[in-house]
């Protein structure tokens, strides 16, 4: 019998630790992976002896973000799986970056593409020095529009035309200049850098940390509305089905740069 692909364990503190548990697919998410993690951040939402929440990555990277085999068949799949897809993704997103309760990403390796959005959706990020990061999608000829919201909210706007729009990989040091960082730890170190982050969290009045967040949201305008996320899951799905789109995953496929790169030679 496989492993659950999400790991949940809460200790007697009420500290949640959801641990992303694919490691021979650098944690990358499918269907299944997603709606346990929705499942699984409902159920901690809802339970009052959870008072925060830690996410990881197991193995050798916290996560590569979405796997190929799956944008495999959402390129040939129908519009309405297409969509289906769309929902899913953006639905663990939402769940995640509103979060009643205190989140913290624990990052180590590799955290690319949607992953930036499971960072950029917790409130605290801890990386060591290992962490590199990059919003991929538009490499490959799609909009990354589950994550942006997450992505705007922790780097600015400034930034995020930077990052979500050329695509470039960038060390833990630039993402902590930038604002996706908060700390930065040797390797092996990330639980003992939030230790005294969590320490902070459980100190503070629960009601009050609960309510303090979601005013936060609500006074910076950045929570998701279920119109704006009914918008974001359709470009999502669209994406892959348009010429640029198709194009842009066959390279990735292929290992070779897109037709609308310039050809040098020319």
């Amino acid at each position: 019998m496989s492993e659950p692909v999400i790991l949940t364990d809460t200790d007697a503190r009420g500290v949640a630790t959801v641990t992303l548990n694919r490691p021979d697919k650098f944690n990358t998410w499918n269907p299944e992976l997603l709606t346990a993690l929705v499942d699984g951040l409902r159920a901690l939402a809802g339970d009052e002896a959870v008072r925060l929440l830690v996410l990881r990555g197991a193995g050798k990277h916290f996560s590569a973000g979405a796997d190929v085999n799956w944008f495999k068949e959402l390129a040939e799949a129908a519009p309405d799986v297409r969509k289906q897809g769309a929902v899913l993704s953006l639905a663990a997103m939402r769940g995640l970056f509103e979060f009643p309760k205190p989140a913290i990403a624990l990052i180590h390796n590799a955290c690319f593409g949607g992953a930036t959005g499971y960072a950029a959706g917790c409130d605290v990020v801890i990386a060591s020095e290992d962490a590199k990061f990059a919003v991929t999608e538009v490499r490959v000829g799609i909009t990354p529009a589950p994550i942006l919201p997450q992505v705007i909210a922790a780097l600015g706007v400034r930034q995020a035309k930077r990052y979500a729009v050329s695509g470039e990989t960038f060390d833990v040091h630039r993402a902590k200049e930038i604002g996706l960082v908060h700390e930065i730890c040797p390797v092996g170190g990330l639980d003992e850098a939030a230790a005294p982050v969590i320490d902070g969290y459980l100190r503070s009045g629960p009601v009050a940390v609960g309510r303090t967040k979601r005013l936060i949201g609500e006074i910076s305008g950045t929570l998701i509305s279920d119109a704006m996320a009914e918008q974001m899951a359709e470009i999502s799905a669209s994406g892959r089905s348009t010429a640029e789109g198709i194009e842009g995953f066959q390279a990735f496929l292929d290992k070779r740069t897109a037709a609308w790169y310039p050809d040098k030679d020319e």
